[in-house]
């Protein structure tokens, strides 16, 4: 299946069959590095997602005098130094890589030092929007330039304390609410953020754990400051967003029958499970229960027709992420399918509607590419075909399940991006799948 260390050839055929734990949750590992670190003492993540996104988090952290360490089991320990133990750091500038998660959540944090710090990113990272997080910590007091005013280099000089405020988002976005919050653990009072739809709750949940006292009113999430974070053992549960790649696959490949074990289906995050199991998807639950206060759930996948179905803005911050994966679904399902309210793939580590729609229609695909979404007419039978996945990861895994069921060979140049989110992504597709 190999073509060379950046490009995979997908041959075409096999069920997914068996059963899969997909890589652990990449949102919730991100935030138990950052709560550990904060936290006064130590804490461990067990099963960590070591991946490149969150090493970007765990080396912003040790960059900044934090002890992070793995043992013999693969946990994270974290020698946790309180809000106000964090060192000016002795190099030039912390790299974020790709990971915005890192470089907005970090910013928060920097907001309330007393040192300037400079945060970089690559080339894609460097042309996404930061004027999101930029204005609400300006606002609360820290000196903070960007190039261009909006794009990474990141130059922050904190305050200490900052300001309270009541931060109203222009848009539904876990990354903003996370950065205001974190910077309101450093405010002289209750700091507020109001979304315009809610966003993904885990750092919500997670505070709370770590004994912050915040209140949560459904698109409003208040906090106040000066807490000690308590140390904790973080369990964190498979990733949705990564398991919906095999979700996906398995709906789509004839004979499948595959078992997803330990997926993290919180209510902010299954939007994807709802749109499928709209298109009728047969889609089992079994084995839930509580882990670290997040929802946790075996998931059986069977192949079955989909059919075609509307979805917008008010699902979207449930499923941003999904909607490459749901855009190769909705190729398969009987009639049209419609996808809205989702600008926000314009700024991801890709225009991921243009990349979608552009990869999908060389596959055979008819897809048209709204402003802010994709309409999709199906079902259509896909060829083969020589892709780009633009460095995005989540293009270069919807590009291999399409490839599963192409006519053809299909070739995906830079697969490697999937380390970023899902470093096993190509052997446990090879796994599972049973060639005919």
């Amino acid at each position: 299946m190999t073509l060379s260390t950046s490009s995979r050839v997908v041959v075409p055929g096999g069920a997914l069959r068996g059963e899969l734990r997909p890589p652990p949750d990449k949102s919730i590992t991100h935030r138990a590095v950052f709560l550990s670190s904060l936290a006064q003492g130590t804490s461990r993540i067990v099963r960590p997602l070591s991946a490149d996104d969150c090493e970007r988090s765990a080396e912003a952290f040790r960059t900044l005098g934090i002890s992070i360490e793995t043992n013999p089991e693969g946990d994270w320990i974290v020698v946790g130094r309180g809000l106000y133990g964090l060192r000016e750091p002795r190099a030039d500038h912390l790299y974020c890589g790709n990971s915005g998660t890192t470089l907005r959540l970090v910013s928060g944090v920097l907001a309330g030092q007393p040192f300037s710090t400079k945060l970089m990113g690559d080339k894609s990272l460097s042309g996404r929007p930061m004027a999101r997080v930029v204005d609400p910590l300006t606002a609360m007091g820290a000196d903070i330039t960007a190039r261009k005013g909006c794009y990474a280099p990141l130059r922050i000089h904190g305050r200490r304390p900052l300001r309270a405020v009541e931060w109203i988002s222009p848009v539904a976005s876990a990354q903003v609410k996370s950065c205001v919050l974190l910077a309101g653990l450093y405010a002289d009072g209750v700091t507020t953020v109001e979304e315009p739809l809610r966003s993904r709750d885990h750092t919500e949940r997670m505070m709370a754990a770590a004994g912050v006292r915040l209140t949560v009113d459904e698109r409003r999430v208040s906090v106040q400051g000066g807490p000690s974070l308590k140390p904790q053992d973080w369990v964190v549960p498979s990733d949705i967003s990564s398991a919906a790649f095999f979700m996906v696959g398995a709906l789509l490949a004839p004979g499948s029958e595959l078992m997803l074990r330990g997926v993290n289906t919180n209510p902010t995050r299954d939007g994807i499970v709802e749109v499928l199991e709209k298109m009728g998807a047969g889609i089992q639950r079994e084995r839930s229960l509580v882990s670290g206060g997040e929802p946790v759930t075996d998931l059986l996948i069977r192949h079955r027709g989909l059919k075609g179905v509307t979805f917008g803005a008010d699902i979207m911050p449930r499923l941003v992420d999904e909607v490459p994966i749901l855009a190769l679904a909705a190729t398969q399902a009987q009639g049209v399918t419609e996808i809205r309210g989702a600008a926000e793939l314009r700024v991801k580590e890709s225009d991921r509607l243009a990349h979608i729609a552009r990869g999908l229609s060389k596959m055979g695909a008819r897809i048209d590419e709204l402003p802010d979404g994709l309409r999709i007419e199906g079902p259509t039978p896909l060829r083969g075909a020589r892709l780009d996945s633009a460095g995005d990861h989540r293009l270069a895994m919807t590009f291999a399940v399409a490839g599963l069921i192409a006519e053809g060979e299909t070739e995906i140049a830079n697969a490697d991006c999937v380390e970023i989110s899902f470093p096993t992504f190509w052997e446990d597709l090879e796994r599972v799948r049973v060639q005919s």
